[in-house]
């Protein structure tokens, strides 16, 4: 998404939270990797990539941070220097698109952005199902589906945001102009439980952990669950892949044995979420990442428990997701007539990382149509 409002987080171990000038193979620091076959080779002749994610301390976000924290990426062979969008800053995906990172923590959708714009983006692993999103409203404002948006402002991360996007489809496909609703831009976390609060929103798009903070503190109530498969199915009748990992085509051309290393590291990370609880999960994150002023760590674990399903087990774009996607830029006025589902993404590296690893894919593969 683009332009999240987050915090500045520290992260444990090697992670690089800053905004760096683009440059993928500088040498590395020259510690020794940790576990799988690649666990000889030293991280000083690994070639080194950098990639920001759209909101790093994001449960829809945390197979990034968590593949660190797991030593995947040194594991497969590669230095992944992860950073996070700032509010006001530069977009995650827009920083790869400019050329500032290699790679995007984003949401597959600005792929359709970037290629009705002429730039080639691609969508290289789908990371989730389902965007982890819900529209918490407070009580007062007496939503339940998105024809209640009417007359109501709706807060989100940012304007022109991949939940900014979200909120005009579902509000489309319940009947409703642009003129019948309000938003304006929250971020996330403090900021916009504070829009809750002082009642400037009526309802707020976010994610988990805000979330759980706007329940806990009895300020919003869910009114539209878009954090799982089966609620992002009944709300906008499909599977809407959401987290992915982005890149220019040109750079994926140039690096496919790096691109195949990271892609090795997030599925195999995928993998480990779907065989462990929420607890383990919340165990291998940094601890600002699972309590802070907003959420504590139990509460944390409540909601990743909540939204687990979200993500993927083995990194294929499913069949169907596509043509969502496809439905949601058409409906807010994207023209994607010259785009092909299939130049949007692709699953070869994520075959090849469920090879390498005798894993089994779950999920059905989208093809040329969707």
């Amino acid at each position: 998404m683009k332009k999240h409002a987050i915090y500045s987080v520290a992260a444990a171990g090697a992670i690089a939270l800053t905004l760096a000038a683009c440059g993928s193979n500088t040498a590395g620091s020259s510690t020794s990797a940790s576990g799988g076959s690649s666990s000889s080779a030293n991280s000083s002749s690994m070639p080194t990539v950098k990639m920001m994610v759209g909101g790093i301390d994001k449960q829809i976000y945390l197979p990034y941070q968590l593949a660190e924290s797991l030593g995947y990426y040194k594991k497969y062979g590669v230095n992944v220097e992860l950073s996070t969008e700032q509010q006001g800053g530069v977009g995650a995906e827009d920083a790869m698109a400019s050329g500032q990172v290699d790679l995007a923590g984003a949401w597959y959708i600005h792929t359709v952005d970037f290629q009705s714009k002429g730039k080639n983006v691609v969508n290289l692993v789908q990371l989730s199902g389902a965007p982890g999103e819900r529209i918490m409203c407070s009580p007062k404002a007496n939503v339940h589906s998105g024809a209640d948006l009417k007359g109501k402002t709706v807060g989100v991360t940012d304007l022109g945001s991949g939940t900014d996007e979200l909120t005009q489809f579902i509000a489309a496909k319940a009947g409703l102009s642009k003129n019948d609703y309000h938003t304006i831009a929250v971020g996330a976390g403090a900021t916009a439980i504070a829009a809750i609060q002082r009642g400037s929103a009526d309802c707020v798009m976010t994610t988990q952990p805000t979330v759980g903070a706007l329940e806990n503190k009895n300020l919003a109530v869910p009114a539209i669950d878009l954090a799982t498969s089966d609620g992002a199915k009944a709300a906008l009748g499909g599977t809407l892949p959401s987290a992915g990992l982005l890149a220019q085509a040109d750079w994926v051309k140039n690096n496919e044995d790096t691109v195949q290393k990271v892609v090795n590291a997030l599925v195999d990370t995928m993998h480990w979420i779907s065989t462990h609880s929420a607890a383990d999960i919340a165990d291998k994150l940094p601890q600002s990442f699972v309590q802070n002023s907003t959420i504590s760590k139990d509460q944390y674990i409540s909601g990743l428990n909540q939204d687990k399903d979200q993500f993927l087990p083995d990194g294929i774009m499913p069949a169907g997701g596509p043509k969502t996607i496809f439905d949601e830029e058409k409906t807010i006025g994207v023209d994607t007539s010259k785009i092909n589902y299939a130049d949007t993404f692709t699953n070869k590296y994520a075959q090849a990382a469920l090879k390498l690893e005798g894993y089994t894919a779950t999920s059905t593969p989208a093809g040329a149509n969707g």
